[in-house]
């Protein structure tokens, strides 16, 4: 397989697998989703230019299309068969999506050409994070917003997630480190724009399973390594 990024990391067979579950769309996707609609708040944009930067197999495109409405949906990947299998599901779906076989460093679009830029899940598989990050920016009109989603390194540096899929280890940030990197970039936000959601399949050992069993209680904010960064980010109007 030849992928769009030299420094592409090639998910499990198991991962890639995972990718396509309805529990993956639901209880991942779809949650992350909602969270960041809240940290928007209302009300949503709606319209223009939709850019999903590591669209995978395309899940996402329905969540996005029903809250979002864009003008103009694009899907943007490195790896031309997880592109394939996003345009079986946008034709599913009866949605226009635009699917580019790329990279997140180097985006074949113009300056202030999108006005959402949607990365769940995607920037921990990035080795090149700066230049994707700058490239985010890039491709944003002012005002535009980059509705960022990650697991962090506590989640990711986990034994059952090493041991079931694969990501490039070296670049793997905290929340803090993530949150620094977006304002180094230039994108502004308040407290009321960032979750650091706890979810069940989040929790770094059992997945939450003690908790829920009574067995443990959950740590609070503050008490404990964060696993998950949702952000709802503005490119200002200017740079002064």
């Amino acid at each position: 397989m030849t992928y769009a990024s030299a420094t592409y990391v090639p998910e499990t067979r198991l991962g890639f697998q995972f990718l396509r579950t309805h529990t993956w769309q639901h209880h991942v996707l779809r949650v992350a989703i909602n969270d960041l609609k809240r940290l928007i708040g209302e009300p949503l944009p709606q319209g223009g230019v939709l850019l999903d930067v590591g669209c995978g197999q395309g899940r996402s495109f329905r969540l996005l299309r029903d809250a979002f409405r864009p003008d103009r949906m694009i899907g943007l990947d490195a790896d031309p068969h997880s592109l394939a299998l996003a345009r079986d599901e946008a034709q599913r779906e009866g949605i226009e999506a635009e699917l580019v076989t790329g990279d997140c460093a180097r985006i074949e679009l113009p300056d202030a050409s999108v006005d959402i830029v949607f990365c769940h899940q995607t920037f921990h598989h990035l080795v090149e994070q700066e230049r994707a990050l700058a490239e985010f920016w890039r491709v944003l009109k002012p005002g535009g917003l980059l509705l960022f989603a990650e697991s962090t390194k506590a989640y990711i540096d986990t034994w059952v997630i090493r041991w079931f899929f694969r990501h490039p280890m070296e670049v793997q940030k905290s929340a803090d480190e993530y949150l620094a990197m977006l304002r180094g970039q230039g994108f502004a936000f308040e407290h009321r724009h960032v979750s650091l959601p706890y979810l069940w399949w989040s929790r770094s050992s059992d997945f939450g399973l003690l908790e829920r069993w009574g067995l443990r209680t959950p740590p609070p904010p503050g008490q404990r390594e964060e696993t998950l960064v949702n952000v709802a980010a503005r490119k200002p109007l200017s740079d002064t």
